[in-house]
């Protein structure tokens, strides 16, 4: 694991992971056990750690504010056309925002209000008959919902499947995505590439691993800097991110791609290590929406509404351990990413 700061600066990497290892944040414990200390899924520690995610820390807290019937609006939608903009909208404050989160700390389909926000989506938002479906929806919202589906465990749904053929055919001629039909991609388009670094390698199809290649491709040439000096929030960290981009989600993305050797994210990771504390920890630079000239309004017109899992300014357990995990590939993956790589 890379080095925390300056030597004798602050806190050791032990001290850095013992403090991921806290038991007020299973997820963080949960990721950390598996992602940086290498335990499988077997391991006891690792199972204690995923049973108490319902029960304590974040994933508790959202599920604590869930309607029985499986969604986070204040009352129940009365019509199909309610229920297929209440999921979405408003950004931060509807149904999809939280369990994107959910699914980020790792719950999944085992648990049943988990099961009820997938049923919600099936029914209302990918139903090939409802003129509401995602299967018509923007590459970003269909990038999220196929994350986050993949990640409860749906992945093997044939209307889960349909999402990423569409994300397939979105692809643009360069490479990325963009929101604008007919547009060629744009850097900050990233949900698509995230989507399918939530399918576990082995079952990705060729057609999935020619449009990663391409996609990774895409933000590797332009270092995944250029474009974004025009975003003030760039190379400042957020969570949650799922509306918004900046350097560590780029990273975080390409590094579970396996492209964590590429020499051209060297730019990306000097600025992480650049932006480590003396401590060895990182911190949660702002909440969105950031200042600046960012989006304060979502799609539907509404003001965005700061939210947030942790304070910003502070140490950040959940932005440490995303930094960490990219860190972790890169270290892991040496050269054999560096051989794909065509422009070194």
């Amino acid at each position: 694991m890379a080095r925390p700061g300056p030597e004798g600066d602050g806190r050791s990497d032990r001290a850095v992971i013992d403090w991921l290892l806290e038991k007020d944040q299973p997820s963080v414990r949960y990721f950390t056990l598996l992602e940086l200390l290498g335990k499988t899924e077997r391991d006891s520690e690792v199972r204690r750690a995923r049973a108490a995610i319902p029960r304590v820390g974040w994933a508790a807290g959202l599920l604590q504010r869930q309607n029985p019937d499986g969604f986070w609006e204040a009352r129940k939608p009365r019509t199909l056309r309610e229920w297929a903009r209440f999921l979405q909208f408003p950004q931060f404050r509807s149904t999809m925002w939280p369990a994107l989160v959910l699914a980020d700390l790792g719950m999944d389909s085992r648990d049943p209000r988990i099961r009820k926000i997938a049923e919600l989506f099936f029914e209302y938002k990918l139903q090939l008959s409802s003129p509401f479906n995602f299967f018509t929806e923007e590459v970003c919202a269909v990038g999220n919902l196929a994350s986050m589906l993949v990640r409860f465990g749906y992945g093997h749904d044939r209307r889960v499947r349909k999402l990423y053929a569409w994300l397939l055919e979105d692809q643009r001629e360069n490479g990325g995505w963009n929101c604008a039909p007919g547009k060629p991609g744009t850097l900050d388009c990233w949900e698509a590439l995230a989507a399918f670094s939530a399918v576990p390698k082995v079952h990705r199809s060729p057609q999935m691993q020619r449009a990663i290649d391409r996609g990774v491709e895409f933000y590797l040439e332009r270092r995944l800097f250029r474009e974004g000096t025009k975003y003030d929030p760039w190379f400042r960290f957020h969570y949650p991110t799922h509306y918004f981009y900046d350097v560590l989600v780029g990273l975080d993305v390409v590094t579970r791609l396996g492209y964590g050797g590429d020499r051209r994210l060297q730019p990306a990771l000097d600025l992480l290590a650049h932006k480590r504390r003396a401590d060895g920890t990182w911190s949660l630079d702002r909440i969105h929406p950031d200042v600046g000239r960012s989006l304060k309004r979502d799609y539907s017109g509404r003001e965005l509404k700061p939210w947030s899992l942790e304070a910003a300014g502070k140490p950040s357990k959940w932005i440490t351990l995303t930094a960490l995990r990219v860190l972790h590939r890169v270290e892991r993956s040496g050269g054999a990413s560096r051989r794909r790589s065509r422009r070194q």
